[in-house]
């Protein structure tokens, strides 16, 4: 059992300020980059952890989206042996595959949970210090209205993630492996999804703080797990303003119709933006474990290596004068 009677949050206050926001220099959803004013605001120290998210469900009963038996409504093919609930777990393949097709590596787990992060038999028993995961956004919304908190927007998010150093590639500066040492939970070697080196210890999720914090002392905003934030998803960023006067101050990036995913018409589920990259971001697939990284999740979807924190606005010196 995971003890619950220490649910509390460690969080860091920021005073907020302007910062560059997005990348021009990798994938084509993160430019252009362009300067962006966040207001002061908190934020978790590291992600929500399976404890944090127990002593939640303890006290309040929640199941989550991926525990909830599905309805034959939404699911006309599936017979009612299949209707049951479950969640998309990673699972290696046997040997080297096309890189363009995904679902060579995920898997459809029925039972597979927050509590239950590989499907049965698995538990998160030994597992309170690590993110908890398969928490879709309305799971994650919910638990930070519990605590009296919200999601990060993304401009919030990346601003924590990059810790003061304004424009570097990751989050404690341009050198992926500085003096050889391994800085975040991501994928070790070259041979994305089927043989890891383990070189940073770990295979799936790690504890939280397992890896250096960033300049602002917050752990895990590189790798390890995926985070929701507020953001419904935008192909692009806009355009850098045309002057210092018309900076954005708190953007809130696209709109739930532009979110919907163009290449799948046939699923109309809008889209919210993940950050931070996880422990399945290989440097020859998915280079994401970068403060500019951006993608979108479909808000009714919780899978193995994504995760969320926290955060919770303020007021700046200013406005306490």
């Amino acid at each position: 059992m995971i003890d619950t009677s220490q649910p509390g949050h460690d969080v860091v206050h920021l005073d907020g300020g302007t910062f560059t926001m997005g990348s021009d220099d990798h994938y084509p959803e993160e430019a252009p980059k362009h300067p962006v004013t966040v207001a002061a605001f908190s934020i978790d120290r590291h992600p929500v952890t399976n404890r944090q998210f127990a002593a939640f469900v303890e006290k309040t009963g929640y199941r989550t989206v991926a525990q909830r038996p599905l309805d034959p409504k939404d699911f006309p093919g599936l017979s009612r042996a299949q209707l049951v609930p479950g969640s998309m777990v990673f699972t290696p393949t046997s040997g080297p595959v096309d890189l363009r097709h995904l679902s060579q590596w995920w898997e459809w787990k029925p039972g597979a949970s927050w509590a239950r992060p590989e499907g049965l038999p698995s538990t998160v028993a030994d597992r309170g210090d690590h993110p908890v995961v398969h928490v879709c956004h309305e799971d994650a919304q919910a638990y930070a209205a519990w605590v009296g908190a919200r999601l990060p927007t993304e401009a919030e998010w990346e601003f924590a993630a990059r810790g003061g150093l304004d424009g570097a590639v990751f989050t404690w500066g341009d050198e992926a492996r500085p003096g050889g040492r391994v800085m975040a939970n991501s994928w070790d070697g070259l041979d994305f999804p089927w043989r890891s080196t383990g070189e940073s210890g770990y295979e799936r999720t790690s504890p939280v703080g397992s890896f250096p914090a960033n300049g602002f002392g917050l752990h895990d905003m590189a790798g390890n797990v995926w985070e929701w934030t507020e953001d419904w998803w935008s192909a692009r960023h806009p355009d850098a303003a045309a002057s210092a006067c018309c900076v954005p101050r708190d953007p809130r990036g696209g709109s739930v119709e532009d979110s919907f995913d163009p290449a799948q018409p046939q699923f109309r589920m809008p889209r919210k933006v993940i950050k931070g990259g996880s422990h399945l971001c290989a440097d020859t697939y998915c280079l994401r474990y970068r403060p500019a990284a951006r993608r979108p999740q479909m808000i009714d979807t919780g899978m193995s290596h994504v995760g969320f924190r926290c955060a919770w606005s303020r007021p700046s010196d200013e406005e306490q004068t």
